[in-house]
């Protein structure tokens, strides 16, 4: 191991002492960097390897590297890269080359590797990396993807791109990526050889010796994996995706036409192909001259487009009248009511078209719960109010064990301060199940701080204690705790931990709230502070170690503190806690006795 070692240090002194003789190193840099690679070697030459070592390896040639780049632009010297600069990046190759050996599953030292060949423009290395990586790594299609890619874009080879993306769909016949990327990557290169031949054509030269092929022109080849996609790729997904890609290209119409005429005959009854159909109104446009349009003409030309489009999806929600139907409907509504215009009657008939659309989805029991709460947020900007009571209240009745949507009533009953607001939480807790209400108890308490009295309010809290399940009853004595400080200071904070301390279960931060009070107060007493401390450890003692040292920094600092003390609640903390904890205390209190914590 020491030759092996001694053998690659001296491989690099050629390179070491051209960076000194052209005065890119000084001699005592040139002595810290093989004082530092000899460290580096002696670790990658152990017998139990490890990753990280390489990976500081690589990294530091890497930043050796980027050091020389700047020295050479500082001093204007760019001679003798290849004994240099070469000599680097073949060492990095060769460490890459060990490590991805050692460690194959690991994908990202792989990616690292293709990164710095991509760097140095090492693209014989990047081919071999690409084709050891998807040897080992086949069942990733976006590694495939990555290689076709680089040999379509960096190497200009469609012809090795194409060979990759065939062997990649031999491994993932029924990958959808894979088969756009390849439609993409062949539509690319006929658009290539278009170019050329335009070119060649200008230029007035002979064409017979490149051998054109019409077809390739005209995107056959796309159109070949196309069908041979949708043999086994079903769904309007891919058939949306691969539409998409073709429209970046001006050659594509009639494979345009294709996949469009296959769409709307395999999925006419999908809600996807009828909301690609209407949009597609929007850019269908006018085909008059733009030149001299005032702003009237584009907003009455937006106006029919929008109204084109709709006429679309009124025929597609009576052809499909489903609720994923009309959601697409109304979503496109929503997202044109919300695109900026400086049109005021645009803007209205925007508004208008939305809500008439959510209240015929409405009528027809057609409308998902998910967009009640947009509909009446709507109405409520729009100060109809009358119909936002009306439509929330019908929401209630058709979704009765929705808790969001009594939520979403509650809340505009609140917005408007009707004064039904207490029937309809009543009403409310009525269909819901105990364990379903904390949001209910929550939305009413809140309300009605700010709306009824401190009795009222107090009896809701203690009401709502006995109606909600125990987990969510933890939350409710949180903030039964909060309001009483809020509301009536340090005696009736007291008084309500009093009632409510024996009564389980509770939350570490409802003790850790009473603690906190505790201290705020000028006649702060430790007395107290135990009681609270001791009432938490009996609660939460055995899985929380941060609670003891909480306690014995207490008993350490606090005026009328017992440091006494300490070493009886150590003893009991050890007893109680378990595994991790117990170290982690241990640790802890070590750190506290040294005053480091």
């Amino acid at each position: 191991m020491a030759e092996r070692i001694e053998q690659r240090l001296e491989d690099r002194v050629p390179e070491l002492e051209q960076l000194e003789r052209v005065g890119l190193f000084t001699r005592r840099e040139i002595r810290a960097v093989l004082r530092k690679a000899s460290a580096l070697e002696h670790k990658i030459q152990r017998r139990a390897l490890r990753k990280e070592d390489f990976i500081h390896y690589i990294q530091y040639e890497i930043n050796l590297l980027e050091l020389i780049k700047k020295r050479r632009a500082r001093i204007g010297y760019s001679f003798k890269k290849d004994e240099i600069e070469n000599s680097i990046v073949q060492r990095v190759h060769s460490l890459f080359k060990r490590a991805t050996g050692k460690w194959k599953e690991d994908v990202q030292l792989w990616l690292s590797h293709v990164a710095f060949c991509k760097q140095w423009n090492a693209k014989h290395q990047l081919s071999k990396v690409f084709s050891c990586m998807l040897a080992i790594h086949p069942n990733k299609p976006a590694l495939w993807i990555m290689a076709a890619k680089w040999e379509m874009e960096a190497r200009l080879s469609s012809e090795s791109a194409r060979h990759l993306f065939l062997r990649a769909l031999r491994f993932h016949p029924e990958c959808s990526k894979l088969y756009q990327e390849y439609f993409r990557m062949e539509l690319m290169h006929a658009e290539k050889q278009r170019k050329e031949k335009k070119e060649f054509e200008r230029a007035k030269m002979d064409l017979g010796e490149f051998n054109y092929s019409e077809e390739i022109l005209n995107g056959e080849m796309a159109r070949i994996i196309y069908r041979d996609a949708t043999q086994k790729i079903k769904g309007v997904e891919f058939h949306l995706a691969v539409l998409s890609i073709a429209k970046l290209f001006d050659f594509t119409q009639d494979l345009q036409k294709e996949i469009l005429e296959s769409l709307q005959a395999k999925y006419a009854d999908d809600p996807l192909t009828w909301d690609y159909m209407a949009r597609r109104e929007l850019e269908l446009g006018s085909l008059q001259s733009t030149e001299h349009t005032t702003k009237q003409m584009k907003v009455s030309e937006m106006t029919q487009r929008e109204e084109r489009c709709c006429a679309v999806f009124e025929e597609a929600v009576t052809a499909v009248p489903t609720e994923d139907m009309w959601k697409c409907y109304i979503t496109f509504c929503l997202e044109r009511y919300n695109r900026k215009t400086n049109s005021e009657e645009l803007k209205q008939k925007r508004l208008e078209r939305t809500l008439s659309v959510f209240n015929k989805a409405h009528e027809s029991s057609l409308l998902p719960e998910g967009l009640y709460k947009q509909w009446l947020q709507l109405l409520l900007e729009s100060s109809l109010c009358e119909k936002a009571l009306e439509v929330a209240e019908a929401a209630t009745k058709r979704f009765s064990l929705s808790v969001e949507i009594w939520q979403m009533r509650l809340q505009v009953l609140i917005q408007l301060k009707s004064d039904a607001v207490t029937q309809c939480f009543e009403e409310a807790l009525k269909h819901m199940k105990s364990k379903d209400t904390l949001p209910l108890w929550t939305l009413w308490v809140e309300w009605s701080e700010g709306t009824n009295s401190k009795e009222d309010t107090e009896a809701l809290y203690q009401r709502s204690l006995r109606a909600t399940a125990p987990a969510e009853s933890v939350t409710m004595k949180e903030k039964y705790l909060d309001w009483a400080y809020r509301n009536g200071g340090y005696k009736k904070v007291k008084r309500v931990f009093t009632s409510l301390h024996e009564n389980r279960p509770f939350s570490l931060d409802f003790f850790r709230k009473m603690i906190q009070i505790e201290k705020e107060q000028e006649s702060c007493k430790m007395l107290h502070l135990r009681e609270y401390y001791e009432r938490a450890l009996r609660e939460f003692g055995s899985t929380n170690s941060d609670l003891w040292l909480d306690y014995i920094k207490e008993e350490l600092n606090h005026p009328q503190g017992k440091p006494e003390n300490c070493g009886s609640i150590h003893w009991r903390a050890m007893k109680m806690l378990q595994g991790e904890l117990v170290e982690n205390f241990v640790s802890k209190y070590t750190l506290l006795q040294t005053g480091h914590l």
